[in-house]
Formats: structure tokens, sequence, C-alpha cells
């Protein structure tokens, strides 16, 4: 039997990266599958390759407008949601000394403000019951030259799932957090890095786990099955941590 069976599963930037494993993966455990991302092409070609009828919706998390239109389209197609992995984020790292503040206000609107109000506009949209998972990393505990702002929104996230665990516990719906370590997404190229500044981060990142490597997004995917699933039932508020051994950086 698979693990999703009849089940409305959203995941916020399922367009690419572990979104899209995430989603291809629901998809196949027979989850109804819904995803957003800002860009049409990207969000279009996620789509059919999740296939399973799965609906794809062009919305910046960022953009509270946004939030609102992508649930109420989601529930007319396909009802109230059961599954919400709230994963829509961006990785912008520079030396503290050259941080912007568009950098700044970019990196904690999508990945802090953009995941509070992604779960505060879902909740009439959600079943008595629903899953919710949110992505945090694995650097939410660590200090890391160049990534002050981004390890600081995803700390925020992590103490969100355990504020919004009580919030929620009259309708049993519970919030857990997913951190993974350093996964070989698109995600590492939108900085505005050259490849051989990518490639030279990506090196760095894999020399700073135990195994000796990055992940890959269907690794992560896995974990994310399991937060969704009853199989995580009496997980409340709690972390996931996949992160291939990260050491101190």
């Amino acid at each position: 039997m698979n693990k999703l069976d009849n089940k409305v599963a959203v995941v916020t930037g399922g367009n690419s990266g572990i979104g899209l494993a995430t989603a291809k993966l629901f998809a196949q455990q027979g989850a109804k599958v819904a995803i957003t991302g800002r860009n049409q092409t990207t969000v279009d070609s996620a789509i059919v390759q999740i296939g399973n009828g799965a609906l794809g919706l062009v919305s910046d998390v960022s953009d509270l407008k946004n939030i609102d239109g992508q649930f109420k389209t989601i529930e007319k197609t396909f009802g109230k949601i059961d599954v919400l992995v709230v994963n829509a984020g961006v990785f912008i790292a520079a030396p503290l000394t050259d941080y912007t503040e568009d950098m700044f206000d970019q990196t904690s609107d999508i990945n802090f403000k953009g995941v509070f109000f992604t779960v505060q506009r879902a909740l009439p949209y959600l079943n008595d019951g629903a899953s919710i998972i949110l992505t945090s990393s694995a650097v939410n505990t660590k200090g890391i030259a160049s990534l002050g702002a981004y390890s600081a929104t995803k700390a925020a996230v992590r103490s969100l799932a355990r504020s919004f665990s009580a919030d929620l516990a009259d309708r049993q719906i519970r919030v857990n957090v997913l951190s993974p370590g350093p996964v070989d997404t698109p995600i590492f190229g939108r900085g505005g890095g050259s490849k051989e500044e990518v490639d030279g981060t990506k090196a760095h990142f894999a020399l700073a786990t135990t195994v000796k490597r990055l992940g890959n997004s269907e690794e992560i995917a896995e974990g994310f099955l399991y937060l969704a699933s009853d199989a995580s039932k009496f997980m409340v508020g709690g972390e996931l941590l996949l992160d291939g051994g990260v050491k101190t950086m």
C-alpha cells in the first residue's frame, strides 16, 4: 500500500531540487500533488516530471497575495490539504562586509517571512490532523562565515516548528522540520557566483561532511515522505537531520 494514498500534498518550491524530488516521490506514493514556484517554465517542466495529474502554480512566497491565491486554487482543484511542505527558499552567501540590504531582505522575506505566512494562510485549507513540514538546514546551529543571514533564517524556521505545533495542537496538526546538510541542487548557482565559485563552494561543503560528498535530492525526499506519512505521527515539533555527518565548519 502506498504511504500517501488519497492524500492532498502541497510542496512550495517544488519546481526544482529537493522540492521537485519530494513532489515526485509523493505522487509515486499516491498523493494528489500541487507545487508552487516562481518560474513558469520550470513549474511547467516539473509538472510533466511529477505526472499523476499534478497541479503547478506560479507563486512568490514573499508576496502574501500570491500565497492566498494559491491555496484557494489548490482547494478548488483537489480539496483540503493533508500534507504541506514549506520548502521555498533562497541561498545567498557573501562576506559580512559585502552583504547588502537587498540580499538581506530577499533572504529574510523568502526564508523566514514566507515560511511564517505560508503556514498561517494555509490554515483554513488544511484538514485537521495534517502534517506540516518546514525545510530548515543543518547550518541552523552553526556559525559559518558568509552565511550569517541564511543561517539565521533557518534557525528561525526551526523555532517556528515548535511554536506552530503548540498553536495547532487542538487541531492535531503536527509541524516538524527537515534539516538537510549540503545537497547538490540548483540553489548553489542562484547567488550570482561564477561556475568556478559554485564548484568551489560545493567542494568545500562536501569536505565538511563525514561521508565526503554532497547529498542528493532523492535522499532528502525520503525524509520528507517519513514526516508526511503516519510513520512519524508521534513526532511533533521535532527535527529530522539529514546532513551526511556535517562537522563544525
